[in-house]
C-alpha cells in the first residue's frame, strides 16, 4: 500500500511538473500612429491591455526592477512614466524637444535621450527627473547605446552620418567617428570591446573598436530577389555571450543573424513588413520584432532561428522592450 501511494504521488508530481507553464514575461510594445503600448503575454501570445499614451510613442524601456515604463511620446516633446502594476502613467520626464530613442544607465539611475529637432542628447537623473546636461551633437540625433560599464554613450546622427562617443562623467564628446549614410542604432557588445552601428541608408553595420574608436569592419547584406535599397539596417541586439547578433531590415521585412565574431551573415529570418526594432526576453531564449507596416510583432526562436508566432498589436508598432523578471 505504501509503495502505491508513492508512486501515485510521484505520478501526481510528474503531471504537475508537465502542466508548469513556462516563465511568462510581459512584452511593451509602442505603437506609432495609433498613440498606445501594447501589452503582449509571452507565453500566451495574446495582447492582455493596451494603454492609452501620448503622441507619437517610438523609444520605450522599462526600469531594471520592472516597475517603470519609459515612453518617448515625441511630439508631446516629454517622456512618460507608466507605471507596470497599474498600467497607468504616473508622472513625465523633461526629455527635450521630440525626444526619439533613449538608453538607460547600467545603474538604472539615469536615462539618456536623444532629441532629434533639437540636435542635443539631453541626461535625465531619474531620482530628481532633474537634467544633469545637455550635450550638442549632430544633425537629427536617434541611435543612443551605453557601454556595459557606464562609462561611455554613443549617439548616432542620422544627417551628420557619425557616431558620437560621450564621456558619462563630464558629458563631453571625446570622439566622432563617421559611418555609412543615416545611422539608426548602436549597440555595444557584452565585453565592452566593440560598438555596431546600423545604417540605414548605407545598407550596412559598421563595426567600431571601442579602444581606439576606429571602424575596423563592415557588415554587407544581401538577400535574393530583394533590391539593395529595400535593405535598411535600424535596430539591433547582440546577445550575452557575445556570439550572435540580430539586425532589423526595415522594409526587407527580414531579421539578419550576425555571427558576432566573425562577422559573417548566418541567416535572414522572414517577418512582418517593415521590421524596426528587437528586444531580447530576459532568459534570451526569444528575441521580438516589431513589424510597422503589417501592425505586428513577430517571436523568434533564438535557439532555431526560426519564427515562432506573429501577435497583432497597435498601428505602426515601433519600439519594443520586455520586462526583467
Amino acid at each position: 500500500m505504501l509503495r502505491r501511494l508513492i508512486l501515485l504521488s510521484a505520478g501526481f508530481v510528474a503531471a504537475a511538473s508537465l502542466a508548469t507553464p513556462a516563465c511568462a514575461y510581459m512584452v511593451y510594445v509602442s505603437n506609432e500612429k495609433d498613440n498606445t503600448v501594447s501589452v503582449v503575454d509571452s507565453e500566451t501570445k495574446e495582447v492582455v491591455r493596451t494603454i492609452e499614451v501620448g503622441q507619437r510613442p517610438r523609444g520605450i524601456t522599462i526600469s531594471h526592477d520592472g516597475k517603470f515604463i519609459y515612453l518617448c511620446a515625441s511630439d508631446d516633446d516629454t517622456i512618460e512614466i507608466i507605471d507596470t502594476s497599474t498600467y497607468e502613467i504616473v508622472g513625465s520626464l523633461p526629455s527635450g524637444p521630440d525626444p526619439e530613442l533613449f538608453v538607460l544607465s547600467p545603474d538604472g539611475k539615469t536615462l539618456y535621450v536623444a532629441n532629434e529637432d533639437d540636435n542635443l542628447v539631453t541626461v535625465i537623473d531619474l531620482e530628481s527627473k532633474d537634467v544633469l546636461a545637455e550635450v550638442p551633437v549632430g544633425v537629427e540625433p536617434e541611435g543612443m547605446g551605453v557601454s556595459p560599464d557606464g562609462k561611455t554613450i554613443v549617439n548616432t546622427s542620422e544627417t551628420t552620418n557619425m557616431a558620437h562617443f560621450i564621456d558619462t562623467e563630464t558629458s563631453e564628446i571625446t570622439h566622432n567617428v563617421l559611418v555609412d549614410s543615416r545611422p539608426r542604432f548602436a549597440e555595444f557588445k557584452p565585453d565592452n570591446s566593440e560598438v555596431w552601428v546600423s545604417a540605414e541608408i548605407g545598407g550596412t553595420v559598421s563595426v567600431i573598436d571601442n579602444t581606439n574608436r576606429e571602424v575596423k569592419h563592415k557588415i554587407a547584406f544581401e538577400i535574393p530577389g530583394l533590391r539593395s535599397e529595400a535593405i535598411q539596417p535600424v535596430g539591433m541586439r547582440i546577445t550575452a555571450d557575445g556570439k550572435k547578433a540580430y539586425v532589423a531590415l526595415g522594409p526587407a521585412n527580414r531579421v539578419a543573424v550576425v555571427n558576432a565574431e566573425t562577422y559573417e551573415v548566418e541567416n535572414y529570418v522572414l517577418v512582418g513588413q517593415r521590421v524596426w526594432q528587437l528586444a531580447f526576453t530576459p532568459d534570451q531564449k526569444t528575441i521580438i520584432s516589431t513589424n510597422g507596416v503589417s501592425n505586428d510583432i513577430t517571436f523568434i526562436d533564438v535557439a532555431t532561428d526560426e519564427p515562432v508566432q506573429s501577435v497583432t498589436v497597435g498601428a505602426l508598432p515601433w519600439g519594443v522592450v520586455v520586462s526583467p523578471n
